[in-house]
């Protein structure tokens, strides 16, 4: 037997959504369901704060929760830091408060606007001034995955053929070809977000929950028990199946 767990994917500053889909976790397994977030908390949507302060509640009331780190939310960690750091998984061409990223979106709703203009040292200072200390600590201390049984909760994927204790962070966070088009078995079943799909979907090494909030789409969440798969929708399970 399994111990139940669910998993939500990528949020991308919805807390709207992200309350909801909660809701129909609690309806399902109760207060006490063992949930992991794989990560994308913060940015494009409308309130990254709000989303933070949801999941710190929670983690506060001893909720079974466990947080993992996502691209995004390292992007607005590295932002914080006293000189302001660049992904280096990033394109040249892009920065986290690049209109694509959606960093701007995030410090909006801290209450920060800036015009286009304004120097990236007084944003940068603006922002050290106003995240508060308790989401600083919290994004400085996500771990990139969780192991639970036959599982494999991460934000973006694993290199394929590599040991877990030997996986670069930025691979957990920012992989994307060389993992999703794998056609083999791993020692897991490979749980993630960070490419956005239609639909949630069971790819047989695989499963995709990211349904594309960054794009103002779905947040999905889904349950993993005794070997199988179900998506929990507003009206209830639905069970996926390997394609």
């Amino acid at each position: 037997m399994t111990k139940p767990i669910y998993a939500i994917g990528d949020i991308h500053g919805h807390l709207d959504k992200l309350e909801a889909v909660m809701e129909r976790i609690v309806a399902d397994g109760g207060p006490d369901a063992e949930v992991v977030f794989l990560g994308d908390l913060v940015d494009r949507g409308p309130d990254s704060k709000g989303v933070i302060d949801f999941v710190l509640k929670g983690l506060e009331q001893g909720r079974n929760w466990s947080v993992l780190n996502g691209n995004h939310d390292r992007m607005f960690r590295y932002f914080l830091e006293p000189s302001p750091r660049v992904d280096m998984r990033l394109r040249p061409d892009l920065f986290w408060l690049h209109d694509r990223l959606g960093g701007r979106d995030t410090l909006a709703s801290y209450g920060l606007h800036f015009d286009a203009e304004a120097r990236l040292s007084k944003i940068h200072a603006a922002a050290r001034a106003t995240v508060p200390k308790d989401h600083v600590n919290f994004l400085a201390n996500l771990p990139y995955y969780k192991q639970h049984e036959e599982l494999l909760f991460v934000h973006a994927g694993i290199r394929p053929d590599v040991a877990l204790a030997d996986q670069l962070e930025d691979d957990l966070c920012w992989i994307r070809e060389d993992f999703l088009t794998y056609p083999h078995p791993h020692p897991w079943l490979v749980v993630h977000g960070h490419t956005p799909i239609d639909h949630p979907k069971h790819f047989g090494n695989r499963v995709n929950l990211d349904t594309g909030a960054g794009y103002d789409r779905a947040v999905t969440t889904a349950l993993f028990e005794n070997g199988r798969v179900w998506h929990l929708t507003a009206q209830g399970r639905q069970e996926l199946t390997a394609e």
